[in-house]
């Protein structure tokens, strides 16, 4: 089987010669939930105390929120993250925002997505769906939007540091395992494979 890998230890390799882009690549676990848990909040408390929705419409679009975050997730990952460029400097883009996760899987500072790239994006998907739904609606849907991201990142980590017990975290680990150490073209989906089963990239299907 191919080596789909350098290096499976806590290490990775320098991406940046300037200190402050290096230091902004590398970022601790825990940031996204100090970051987003304020900004998911925030949102709840225009849904219930700014616009007044009823707590059943509230967890309606709050749960469609997640529903279409994981549908995001799967799309990303597929699409944008393995897409495959031809150029030197699409190569070279494709390593820095992914490539280099495969490269150093086991890198815990790489493992959820830095700040200076999460904010920026989170605020385009806002602004997307703020257009689409409208200043109401949006506020209960991008929570769920944005607990689903958050769930997916903790998520991220959690199958490539912790141990589980769990039966359905357990699949969740060998779901992405096989797709670092078997097959990157199967198992895009992360926080959950849903997706992987209804677009046939399942390794179950595929294998």
């Amino acid at each position: 089987m191919k080596k789909n890998f350098i290096s499976n230890k806590d290490e990775t390799v320098r991406l940046f010669e300037n200190n402050l882009l290096e230091k902004l690549s590398r970022v601790h676990w825990t940031v996204p939930i100090w970051i987003f848990s304020p900004i998911i909040f925030f949102f709840f408390y225009r849904a219930i105390f700014l616009f007044g929705l009823s707590l059943k419409i509230i967890l309606l679009w709050f749960l469609v929120g997640i529903f279409v975050w994981t549908f995001t997730e799967y799309f990303l990952h597929r699409f944008v993250f393995h897409y495959q460029p031809k150029s030197e400097l699409g190569n070279r883009l494709h390593f820095l925002m992914h490539g280099v996760h495969h490269a150093y899987p086991k890198d815990s500072k790489r493992l959820v997505m830095p700040p200076a790239v999460s904010l920026p994006l989170a605020t385009l998907f806002f602004i997307f769906y703020l257009k689409i739904l409208g200043n109401v609606i949006v506020a209960p849907f991008f929570a769920g939007f944005l607990t689903g991201y958050l769930f997916y990142d903790i998520t991220h980590y959690a199958i490539h540091h912790f141990n589980f017990r769990n039966k359905l975290l357990l699949a969740l680990k060998n779901h992405h395992a096989k797709h670092h150490y078997q097959n990157p073209e199967l198992g895009f989906g992360v926080s959950q494979p849903t997706w992987d089963y209804v677009f046939g990239t399942d390794f179950k299907i595929k294998n």
